[in-house]
């Protein structure tokens, strides 16, 4: 059964900083390019980050130069690290390959920037 657990979110000010972990199961995470998403009430979810299997990141213009993705696959963990947070980051981030397993979403973390 594969599973996508995410965690690390929670309530920081504007200009603060968060990690949110990813750990991957049933599946072995060094086959895939790993994405975060997320996505804000009333909104879509969209792609933030991902990163191939061999280290190679792509952001969305939105969070570049803010956010880094990384993976530990030995631990077959993701990870985003957060800086310069603003209000409009506020969302659930979920981590699933890319593209998208759409059968298999998390149940994300919750990152509220707000102060």
């Amino acid at each position: 059964q594969v599973q996508f657990v995410e965690s690390g979110g929670g309530l920081v000010q504007p200009g603060g900083s968060l990690r949110v972990s990813c750990v991957v199961s049933g599946t072995n995470l060094n086959l895939y390019t790993m994405g975060w998403y997320r996505q804000a009430p009333g909104k879509q979810r969209e792609l933030v980050a991902d990163i191939t299997n061999l280290g190679k990141t792509n952001y969305a213009d939105s969070v570049k130069g803010r956010f880094t993705i990384s993976r530990d696959n030995a631990k077959n963990t993701v990870y985003l690290q957060m800086i310069s947070l603003k209000p409009e980051d506020t969302a659930v981030y979920y981590c699933n390959p890319k593209p998208a397993w759409h059968d298999y979403w998390g149940q994300g973390t919750q990152v509220t920037v707000s102060s």
